[in-house]
Order: structure tokens, then sequence, then C-alpha cells
């Protein structure tokens, strides 16, 4: 089977029962290192809820990435530009992103609108620059996917668990989801190291957290958001900089709620 990243000849490591019930068969290539499983075609069963049952930390994850991603967009990208959430779900970031006071927009061909309402992309938008959070490991065709992104923005703030150096067994690793089947792309830093190549961007990574970006973003701040070094007088500045970049912008609450009335009241009016 061939990667579905390099298009290099890949190889079999191991099977896993996805599902319960399905021996699905993972390939990996010594090229990229990027591990993916055989053709998924159990998802029409792993999507019958398009956020899965087990992701408990759901709330509590965008609450905590809408505080990191601000001093990024604020002094990384540009403040008063235009943003894309890829893969919103329920609309949750974009909600707490335009609480904040950025111009966030959601985008989610599987799942409900719900907190975002009003706010979904358009075409005619300019978008700055896009997030997505843990939708890379669901790409069924990463590379595809990944182009249409770029179609919009050559800039990307992405979360996705990277493999360990030493690829765990089925049982040793939770992020291969073979609960609920969702899961079915995974990452090595070499391959996001390929992906910025082939595209040639640059490439900033640290954890989860990773961007690609058509830009060389600027050294001192992304020191301090993903650099490993400065211990705790660099949390301490971080935090500064994120309460004061946080309380420099307009939240959108508000104005938002006014614009969505008015489109309803126009919504409403008899043609005269």
């Amino acid at each position: 089977m061939l990667c579905k990243i390099c298009e290099q000849q890949t190889r079999e490591i191991f099977s896993a029962k996805i599902l319960s019930r399905h021996l699905v068969k993972y390939y990996f290539c010594d090229n990229c290192e990027f591990l993916h499983t055989e053709d998924p075609y159990w998802l029409n069963a792993a999507y019958a809820n398009p956020i899965n049952l087990t992701d408990t930390g759901l709330l509590q994850r965008n609450v905590c990435l809408s505080r990191q991603i601000t001093p990024i967009l604020y002094y990384l990208f540009d403040k008063d530009g235009s943003y894309l959430d890829w893969a919103g779900g329920y609309g949750v970031f974009t909600r707490l992103m335009r609480d904040i006071g950025f111009d966030f927009y959601w985008a989610d061909p599987y799942a409900e609108n719900i907190f975002a309402k009003g706010f979904e992309y358009s075409k005619d938008l300019s978008i700055k620059a896009i997030t997505s959070f843990e939708s890379f490991e669901h790409f069924v065709a990463p590379m595809t996917d990944i182009q249409e992104m770029f179609s919009i923005s050559k800039n990307i703030i992405f979360t996705t668990i990277l493999l360990p150096k030493i690829i765990p067994k089925p049982d040793e690793w939770w992020y291969y989801g073979l609960e609920h089947g969702q899961h079915i792309s995974f990452y090595s830093e070499k391959t996001l190291d390929y992906i910025a190549s082939k595209f040639k961007l640059h490439l900033i990574s640290k954890g989860n957290l990773h961007i690609l970006s058509e830009n060389k973003l600027n050294s001192f701040f992304s020191y301090l958001t993903f650099g490993k070094r400065g211990g705790k007088f660099r949390k301490i500045l971080l935090k500064f900089i994120s309460h004061k970049c946080g309380s420099s912008l307009h939240g959108k609450t508000h104005d938002d709620m006014n614009l969505l009335i008015s489109k309803t009241n126009m919504h409403h009016e008899s043609p005269v």
C-alpha cells in the first residue's frame, strides 16, 4: 500500500480491532514515518455521532486552546484579520474566539453548528489563518484535505498528537481510538517536516500544537509560545502577554447578538 503522504511503499506493522468488530491493518511509511489504516470502510458506523461520545475533553480543550491561541494570532499573525476554524464541530471554539474579539468563522461538513450560528465560512472571506484542532488524524486523504485548506490560507494552526518514537502496539496508545474508529491517520515529526517541505512552508511544532505558515514567524513570540527554555520566567511573561492582548481586544459577544437580531428582523419584515 502506498503512503498517503509521500506515496512511497509502506509496510504492514500490525492489525487492531476497531469498533470491537473490524480487524483493521495499519501501514507504516519508513520514508516520512506516517502511519495509517487500510482504506477505512467502517467510517459510516464510526460517524453515527460526528463528535464521538468518548470525547469528554471537548469543552475543556476548547477553553484552553482559546487562551493559548489568542497571543499567537495577536502577535504572530493579525489581531484584526479574519480566521476560520476548520472542522469546527459544534462551533464552540469559533464562539469563544469571537467572544475574545477575533473575527472567526466556522466550517464543518459533518457536525451541526450550534454555538456559532450566523458565522459560517463563505468563500468571499479573506482568511488570514486556519485553526483545526483534533482533525488531522481523521483525514482519509490527508494531502487532499491539507491542499484544500491551503487554497484558503497558507497559515494553519492545528493540534494532533504525534507518533511516539517507538510505535505503540494497539493496546498501548489510547490515541488510536479503537473504540470509536475515527482516528485513521497518525503523524510523526518527520511527517510534518515532509509536509512543510512539500508546500514550501515554515513549521513550528511543540507537543500537540503545530503551525504551518508561509511566513517565518517572529522568533521572540515563537520562543514564548513554543520554546522549551526559560522555565517559570517564560510562563509568567507569556501569561502577562496573553492577558495584555486579551484586554486590548473588544469582544464581539454583544455586537454579534445585535447583528443576528438585525438579520432576524430583516428576514421577518414583510415586503412593501
